[in-house]
């Protein structure tokens, strides 16, 4: 009673009832694709709050330090203050390896689940008319939580985040003419610089987390605005929208995700052990750890910088470094195509004889576009194949094999496995579309119609 009460008096005064219902009664489609962005909203979630307290016990300061703490092989060592720090974190702070870890664990399934979910706006053709905006939001939203990942696992100042720092410095430096001042810049300095720890800290957790949640709201707000797609079938059309009601039933099946989130990445996070820089050590300019392996994202560079052949070039008597094939051009070219691949396909689209210009609110099925499923599947093998690369000298060790025949194997796989993988892609579209009978339709549609719902938790709009 109390709490109509104090609804009523708040809708007398600032209103909103109206919208607060029309709100609740917006349909969203049901397939389990749609939830992938969610994992990311909930991983980001998490990032925030484990972030906070994180934030808490860290020093971003290279100053020199010994280490007087209760892990024993690190005793008397001097290292930076940011490490011992970290150190400090995981050993004599509560919960704090636990929350530690399960950072890390979220900033690894929050950049997997954006990966997927732009594969599954790829792979159903959902950046057409009206969401390319949706589509390059996502795409600079992939490339911040990149940018935040090397970030964040660069600030504890171990010897594995030293190498990875030593690396970024001379992708810098390969650049031609401005390769130089632009490592000064970032760097503070010549390698190793004091002032690079405080500069990663408030750009990670100021800067672009500050990006990433002012763009994923412009996201959100879009697709608010411009209502969710779907998949054909019966009953969906252009402009409508088959579903569930937000509430309750789509905000209690969203609640329920959130919570399954957590939960994965608490059980991560306490059973399985990830980045313990108390075994790699303080960061020391003249080492190099072996078997260095940056985190699964940046897997793909790392393969490029192993794999690619070397090229020594010289532009107007300036030598340019073999590094800036594949750490400079081939990012670059990657994300340029991306961008692009919206105005690609509508080309493609207006030769097919395909309505351009009109809204599309209805997905295509991958096995409906066997060529265009063929290139994403061809292309994902091309990066599958380049993150395998990143650990060669790992595979070379564990399996026995020479490096030499390793590395070669792998730069033979990086030209036939794409080819392979896109032509197996293609066939089986093929036969998937001519197996798709009006039988199939109409089993579909009995399924349908067999599962009906009250106008509480299903709608139409």
């Amino acid at each position: 009673m109390i709490s109509r009460r104090l609804l009523r008096w708040m809708d007398d005064r600032v209103g909103g009832t109206k919208f607060t219902r029309k709100a609740l009664d917006k349909v969203f489609p049901d397939h389990w694709s749609f939830m992938l962005g969610e994992v990311a909203l909930y991983c980001l979630m998490v990032l925030i709050a484990t972030g906070v307290f994180l934030s808490f016990f860290f020093h971003a300061s290279s100053q020199d330090v010994v280490y007087t703490g209760s892990f024993g092989p690190l005793q008397g060592q001097h290292m930076s203050e940011a490490y011992r720090s970290v150190v400090h974190l995981g050993f004599d702070v509560r919960a704090g390896l636990l929350i530690r870890q399960i950072h890390h664990w979220a900033a690894l399934v929050f950049v997997g689940a954006i990966v997927l979910h732009l594969c599954r706006i790829y792979f159903t053709r959902a950046y057409r008319r009206p969401r390319e905006i949706n589509w390059f939001i996502g795409l600079v939203l992939l490339l911040l939580a990149i940018a935040n990942g090397f970030t964040g696992y660069s600030l504890p100042d171990d010897l594995l985040s030293g190498t990875g720092l030593r690396i970024a410095y001379s992708i810098l430096l390969s650049i031609p003419f401005i390769g130089a001042t632009l490592a000064y810049l970032a760097f503070g300095g010549e390698y190793p610089s004091t002032d690079i720890t405080s500069r990663l800290y408030v750009i990670h957790v100021v800067i672009v987390p500050a990006l990433i949640i002012g763009l994923l709201s412009v996201h959100l707000a879009l697709v608010w605005r411009q209502k969710h797609t779907q998949f054909r079938g019966p009953g969906r059309t252009e402009s409508n929208v088959v579903g569930s009601r937000l509430y309750p039933t789509y905000a209690m099946r969203s609640i329920g995700l959130l919570f399954g989130v957590v939960a994965v990445l608490a059980a991560l996070g306490g059973l399985f052990q990830i980045n313990p820089i108390w075994l790699y050590g303080p960061y020391q300019p003249a080492s190099v750890s072996t078997g260095a392996q940056p985190d699964w994202y940046m897997g793909w560079l790392e393969g490029a910088l192993r794999l690619f052949p070397s090229f020594r070039l010289h532009i107007f008597g300036y030598r340019v470094p073999e590094v800036i094939l594949p750490a400079v051009v081939f990012p670059t070219l990657t994300f340029a195509l991306l961008f692009a691949w919206p105005t690609i396909d509508r080309r493609l689209g207006r030769h097919n004889g395909e309505d351009v210009d009109a809204d599309h609110h209805l997905l295509d099925r991958p096995r409906d576009r066997p060529m265009h499923t063929a290139i994403g599947v061809g292309v994902l093998a091309f990066y599958a194949v380049l993150f395998i690369g990143g650990g060669q000298d790992i595979i070379a060790q564990k399996f026995q094999i020479s490096l030499d025949t390793t590395h070669l194997t792998l730069q033979i796989m990086l030209l036939v496995v794409p080819l392979l993988s896109g032509t197996l892609a293609w066939k089986l579209c093929q036969d998937l579309r001519s197996e798709h009978t009006p039988l199939d339709k109409l089993g579909t549609a009995q399924r349908h119609v067999s599962e009906p719902a009250s106008r509480s938790d299903r709608g139409v709009r």
